[in-house]
């Protein structure tokens, strides 16, 4: 096996040898049955619809689930001492990121296939009261994958800046949201700075696969998101030899 997979299987499995995986999981998966059944209309024109689901996914990954599974990452094994240890090993540093990369992002997909209960559910048990519109879901859980990839790939990089993990949870939420909600604001400013405000929204770039469709440019524009950070992080970590 690899030295990236080792990396990766012992990150993964660190996160089940403690409470948080299930507490995360379980909470999120709670929360998330509540927004959508509960707090909005899951009945629309007669046809079930799970949008409302992928409208709550960003939000609950960028305020909560990417903060807390990667602020440990590599600030945690600065604080311990043990990120030393580690790179001396006959290990190269990109290995050190994709490995930690892959594991927490193990993590999240585990979480976001757990949702996948939800349209199983509709199609089991409430058929008859309409179809489910599989299109959506189909690009909407695409799209979320790609969402959760770049915000994964973020939250290690400002963990890889820090010995704190109670820095790189604010910096990352902080992040996280700013880069959800920038495109709200870019009305209330010039045009050209209201464009790139638009241009690197999180939020504009993943409603449409809410809406069903697959554009090249957002799928590129995610997989750039997570390639530049991982490399800022392997920069990050490189950098500390030469401290």
């Amino acid at each position: 096996m690899s030295p990236t997979f080792t990396i990766a299987k012992r990150e993964f499995r660190s996160y089940f040898d403690s409470p948080l995986a299930y507490v995360v999981i379980c909470l999120s998966l709670l929360m998330l049955g509540v927004s959508v059944f509960i707090w909005s209309k899951f009945w629309q024109v007669d046809r079930a619809t799970l949008a409302s689901m992928f409208e709550s996914i960003p939000y609950g990954l960028s305020i909560l689930i990417v903060p807390v599974v990667t602020m440990r990452l590599v600030a945690e094994e600065k604080r311990s001492g043990t990120l030393e240890m580690l790179i001396t090993l006959p290990v190269r540093d990109s290995d050190v990121i994709l490995g930690k990369f892959l594991g927490a992002f193990g993590l999240v997909l585990v979480l976001l296939l757990s949702t996948i209960a939800y349209p199983l559910l509709m199609f089991s048990f409430v058929w008859h009261l309409g179809p489910l519109d599989k299109g959506p879901v189909v690009s909407g859980y695409i799209g979320i994958i790609l969402f959760s990839a770049a915000t994964v790939a973020l939250g290690l990089l400002v963990s890889s800046l820090t010995e704190s993990q109670v820095i790189a949870f604010f910096v990352t939420f902080i992040l996280l949201v700013a880069l959800l909600f920038v495109g709200d604001i870019a009305q209330h400013v010039p045009n050209v700075l209201g464009t790139v405000f638009r241009e690197i929204s999180f939020k504009e770039h993943f409603i449409p696969f809410q809406r069903g469709l697959i554009d090249t440019r957002d799928v590129v524009f995610f997989l750039s998101c997570a390639v530049l950070a991982l490399m800022f992080a392997f920069r990050s970590l490189e950098s500390r030899k030469w401290a």
